[in-house]
């Protein structure tokens, strides 16, 4: 794919796009008219998200794999490449750990690291990846968070930790990339009905957490925003106010 007249005038990549969040945001982005490059581990639910995000005629680049891979990443950031230009940025990949979730003090050193790979280190490999796109078109990154980053939940420890780390991350690479047009934001989407949700409770009735869908207004808002009044900035997309102040 190489850029010409014909490429989207605006750009997003949805990683972890196959169910859940990810799925929602991504579909939300092409009823907006985004050009999609969205990835996910799950190739075959990833393949039917697709066909779901092209109903309205949107154009989705779908690129199977895992985030933590530089190979995979590097396929991602060359698909938007091919546009000329990268928007918006939306990590939303995420490793939930062990299942049942284990005390941090008998977590493994194993998952440990999986997960700081996975929901830290991929993110910020992403990004450095996208660096001159972002610059080229003043991009707006979205980096994924959860309120276990702040609780210290029991049994949330490696998740919350990871999720903490990205927090610390987005918060300085906003200050670090704003002299080049970039913006960089948190977004926690409170609790919400997904399977990585529910991986974490085995066995219990989460039917009371809201969907997914929840959060559109939230990313509506979000969107409407100038990047540059936003970035830094750590959010609540469940909150009856949705900035948290620092």
């Amino acid at each position: 794919m190489s850029a010409s007249s014909s490429a989207p005038d605006r750009v997003a990549v949805v990683t972890g796009a196959s169910r859940g969040l990810g799925r929602v945001l991504a579909g939300f982005l092409a009823k907006q008219g985004y050009g999609l490059i969205v990835t996910a581990r799950g190739e075959a639910e990833l393949t039917a998200a697709t066909k779901e995000f092209r109903t309205n005629g949107s154009r989705v680049v779908a690129i199977g794999g895992d985030v933590s891979e530089a190979a995979h990443r590097q396929r991602v950031i060359t698909a938007a490449d091919g546009w000329g230009r990268l928007d918006l940025l939306v990590n939303n990949a995420s490793e939930l750990g062990d299942s049942p979730m284990p005390r941090l003090a008998d977590a493994s050193r194993g998952s440990f690291l999986r997960v700081v790979d996975v929901n830290v280190l991929a993110p910020l490999a992403m990004i450095q990846d996208a660096l001159p796109l972002l610059q080229r078109s003043r991009g707006l990154v979205v980096n994924i968070t959860s309120d276990a980053a702040v609780a210290g939940y029991p049994g949330w420890g490696v998740y919350g930790a990871s999720k903490a780390a990205l927090d610390l991350v987005s918060k300085t690479l906003a200050g670090e990339l704003k002299d080049r047009g970039i913006a960089v934001v948190s977004v926690d989407p409170g609790d919400i009905r997904t399977k990585m949700h529910q991986d974490a409770f085995p066995g219990e009735d989460i039917s009371d957490r809201p969907l997914p869908e929840v959060t559109l207004p939230f990313w509506a808002w979000l969107l409407s925003q100038p990047p540059m009044a936003v970035t830094g900035g750590r959010f609540r997309a469940q909150a009856s106010v949705w900035e948290v102040p620092t």
